[in-house]
């Protein structure tokens, strides 16, 4: 049956899902929000549609306006992605009642699945080892003194929906109260639901999950486990298939307790249970069941050649699965980075603007939602695109994965790429032994090259220019070798952030054959993936793995920025970190506040965060209001100090 599959969704997993849909001969609607109406997922559709304003309450989370846009596009079907409605319980059943193929499990079994406090019981009932906790009752001061018997440090954890909102970490019992109020309030936001639980926190664990997919006709088998151990704010950053160093033995009880679970819900849809693993021992506890396709499901597309979009397209359609649990076989192994725009260096800071370079390297997956030209909002998630690799072997796989990062072009803003890239070489993941305590017990530490990004970029435009002076643009020619004679005029560099650097031109062989710069200095040879925009005065370049973006700045431009900026003044006023949202004020004009407290909350690519004060001050001015967007480096909160201000007043 052809159908027409309206993709409540954006980004990466529409395109990923509309790619599966076209080749089985389906027709696919995209629905857009205004900050995306020239993404590659709307250009990738049958049909496209405007969906709503940027907000998320009043598009992507809009159940209403969905309904809507299936009528209008004539929808015959609904396919939700990841994350946004696709465990809503609520949305499933509007969209089955309105006559459409929901293409996903059944709503009973979102609903037994989407809190996690039931989701525990059942996982009980079914014989699955599930974490020492408590979710009887959502009183603090019950929730505190049950953490206080679990002992301490526990986990505060949003009972709805997943992606590491409303999840905190409490090591002693003065932080519970703090730590409560944020994850309750960020559930509710996140979610529409405030709800928490209690449990054991492990130090050494691992984050292991079973691929399952289940049919209307009772079937349901395993598809192995995965490696999501590394995490940053309880979101995962690399995966990989199948989980390494763990035993035959836990990984078969693993899998067949995800199975049982499964079935007892009568699960028929792709879905994956997530387990705690004792690092130490090997024990492992339930931890949860996504009622969904997961964000890695590639790399266990990678391990057994199938497609779960195919398979969920299958199911939905009321198909028996086409294979059985001894049809499935494991090859080979396959890790998958997620690229953020976000900046390591900057704690992670999102990061936001357009996309001026990109250049993909040649046999790797990449599941994107980006291309050259397109516009990163502070609106959605920091993640842009997956890079997947496979080999036949782990480690051949990991090596892949690092010669893959090499060549990764993404210009005009940064990435975890370089993240990845130095990731990929720490001993843990090369022993296959990392626990999601890694990244809180280990700093990353940018690759520091025998020359600078800055001094690369001046030679790649020096050579650029030189090779367009002598018979046109670089890129149409062979390889072309220029040496700087000195002396000469450095260049005048401009990265994304707006810092200003000179750096004189070295040696250097341009291929723009292959679009790389090889560079000679003092004895050493470098080959640099590079993309010049002569006319754009642009330069990006990867060095170690992360991409650096320049531009080119003429001397009137470099004379205008030495003359420009200053200090603001007001050294302890509140600044916006980077483009966001302003979605609460605590304070008002007048009020005094102690160092730490919290001045305002923002809200960047759906992540909240707290800013708080400096010192003890009085608020003089509060210069935004909730809702206002914000860019980076903008004054938020400034403060007049309490000496000053108590001078004031004994004047007065």
């Amino acid at each position: 049956m052809t159908m027409r599959i309206l993709i409540a969704n954006r980004g990466e997993i529409a395109r990923r899902i509309q790619r599966t849909a076209h080749r089985l001969g389906h027709e696919t609607v995209a629905a857009w929000a205004d900050p995306d109406r020239d993404a590659p997922f709307v250009k990738d559709a049958t049909i496209d549609t405007r969906l709503g304003p940027a907000a998320l309450a009043d598009s992507y989370l809009n159940v209403d306006a969905w309904l809507e846009v299936a009528n209008r596009t004539e929808a015959t079907a609904v396919h939700p992605g990841y994350g946004f409605l696709s465990e809503s319980t609520a949305f499933a059943e509007a969209i089955t009642a309105a006559g459409l193929v929901w293409v996903g499990p059944n709503p009973k079994a979102i609903q037994a699945m989407g809190s996690k406090i039931e989701a525990r019981e059942i996982a009980i009932s079914a014989g699955v080892p599930t974490i020492p906790g408590f979710d009887e009752s959502q009183e603090p001061e019950t929730l505190a003194r049950e953490a206080e018997r679990i002992g301490y440090p526990v986990l505060v954890k949003a009972s709805a929906g997943g992606g590491g909102k409303g999840i905190r970490i409490v090591r002693e019992a003065g932080e519970f109260a703090g730590a409560l109020d944020e994850a309750t309030q960020e559930a509710q936001r996140s979610f529409g639901d405030a709800a928490v639980l209690v449990e054991r926190y492990f130090e050494r664990a691992r984050h292991i999950e079973v691929q399952i997919v289940g049919d209307r006709h009772g079937n349901v088998i395993d598809l192995g486990t995965r490696e999501c151990s590394v995490q940053r704010r309880y979101q995962k950053l690399l995966e990989e298939a199948p989980a390494p160093n763990l035993p035959d033995e836990v990984s078969q009880e693993m899998r067949r307790t995800a199975r049982d679970l499964a079935s007892s819900i009568s699960y028929d849809s792709t879905g994956t249970v997530e387990f705690v693993v004792d690092a130490e021992t090997n024990e492992f506890f339930f931890l949860e069941m996504n009622t969904r396709l997961q964000v890695e499901h590639p790399v266990t597309e990678a391990i057994t050649g199938l497609d779960l979009v195919e398979l969920q397209l299958l199911v939905a359609q009321g198909e028996p699965l086409p294979i059985a649990q001894a049809d499935v076989v494991q090859r080979g192994h396959s890790f998958e980075a997620r690229i953020n725009a976000e900046d390591p260096e900057r704690g992670f800071a999102p990061e936001v603007g357009i996309v001026t370079d990109l250049r993909v390297p040649a046999g790797v997956r990449w599941e994107s939602g980006i291309e050259a030209g397109s516009e990163i909002t502070p609106h959605y998630d920091p993640m842009v695109a997956k890079l997947i690799v496979e080999g036949e072997g782990r480690d051949i796989a990991r090596r892949r994965l690092c010669t893959a990062l090499d060549a990764l072009l993404v210009g005009g803003l940064t990435t975890n790429a370089g993240f990845h890239r130095w990731l990929a070489d720490t001993p843990v993941i090369v022993e296959g032994r990392v626990t999601t305590r890694f990244l809180d017990e280990n700093t990353y530490v940018p690759a520091q090259p025998e020359v600078d990004a800055a001094t690369l970029a001046a030679t790649a435009w020096n050579a650029a220019k030189e090779a367009q002076r002598s018979s046109g643009p670089w890129s149409a020619q062979g390889s072309f070798r220029v040496t700087p004679h000195r002396p000469s005029l450095p260049v005048v560099l401009a990265d994304h952030h707006g810092d200003v650097c000179e750096r004189e031109a070295e040696s250097a062989q341009l291929e723009p054959d292959e679009g790389s710069l090889i560079v000679e200095i003092a004895d050493t040879t470098r080959r640099v993936p590079t993309a010049v925009d002569v006319a754009a005065r642009r330069v990006a370049l990867n060095v170690d793995g992360a991409t650096h973006s320049f531009r080119v700045l003429t001397r009137s431009e470099h004379w205008a920025a030495g003359g420009a900026g200053g200090d603001h003044g007001d050294a302890d006023a509140i600044r916006s970190p980077f483009p966001a949202v302003v979605t609460e004020l605590p304070v008002s004009a007048g009020d005094k506040v102690a160092a730490g407290d919290v001045v305002i909350v923002i809200e960047a690519m759906k992540m909240l965060h707290s800013l708080t004060a400096k010192a003890s001050a009085v608020v003089a001015t509060v210069h935004v209001e909730a809702g206002d967007s914000v860019e980076g480096g903008e004054i938020l909160v400034s403060f007049e100090s309490d000496d000053e201000k108590e001078g004031q007043e004994d004047e007065a």
